[in-house]
């Protein structure tokens, strides 16, 4: 397959993943943004247009230097999809979303305890939460770079959340496991502070038994 092939394939994947990300209800008129690892570098969307705007040659290249396009500009969050790819090796797509309840966790600027068997789904025990900074600013960069490789999803604070994984299917599936997750755990502060959370070695069995479990997909 040609390099421009392989681009365009790609790109038409991501454009597809931010549709259904809106259809799934995860996000909300142009906000979030979707990347894919590509080359020395990544595709990532562009800032401004409208998902069901989106075509192929829309999509923006950026190297592992930061340089894009000329003639295109890239979503606003650039910087912290770079940051999750250089944090983390395993990482081959990023998603990034304003889902309802991750925010509303974020708000709290709480993680999301071990409510769940299903909080394994992330690599660890816990949805952490990176600290607030300025959308776009290299300062939330190195807040996502530091808390990213705690956990394959992340809350951001008074922001949302992003999730990464080896495809951008299994981004998209962490994605909607860790809504679900914040929607849980938000039913039950409404009840007591002192939510139950699951042991460590609980987890420990849960964390051992999800290296072999998820959504089974092949690029």
């Amino acid at each position: 397959m040609s390099k421009t092939i392989e681009r365009d394939v790609l790109s038409r994947k991501i454009i597809d993943t931010c549709l259904k990300m809106n259809q799934m209800g995860l996000n909300q008129g142009t906000a979030g943004n979707v990347s894919a690892r590509f080359q020395d570098g990544m595709l990532i969307t562009p800032t401004g247009i409208p998902y069901e705007q989106l075509t192929e040659s829309h999509i923006v290249y950026i190297d592992n230097e930061g340089h894009f396009e000329e003639g295109k500009l890239p979503s606003s969050e650039w910087r912290f999809h770079q940051a999750v790819y250089q944090a983390r090796a395993d990482a081959q797509a990023v998603v990034h979303n304003h889902a309802i309840y991750c925010t509303a966790v974020s708000i709290l600027n709480r993680p999301i305890p071990a409510i769940h068997y299903m909080v394994g789904a992330t690599g660890t025990t816990h949805v952490p939460c990176a600290p607030y900074a300025t959308f776009g600013s290299r300062e939330l960069s190195d807040y996502v770079a530091q808390t990213i490789t705690q956990s394959k999803a992340i809350l951001l604070q008074h922001h949302g959340m992003i999730a990464c994984g080896e495809n951008l299917e299994k981004a998209l599936w962490l994605t909607h496991e860790v809504e679900v997750l914040a929607h849980l755990y938000l039913q039950t502060l409404a009840i007591t502070d002192s939510v139950p959370v699951l042991s460590d070695d609980d987890m420990a069995i849960v964390l051992e038994k999800f290296k072999s479990y998820g959504l089974r997909i092949e690029e």
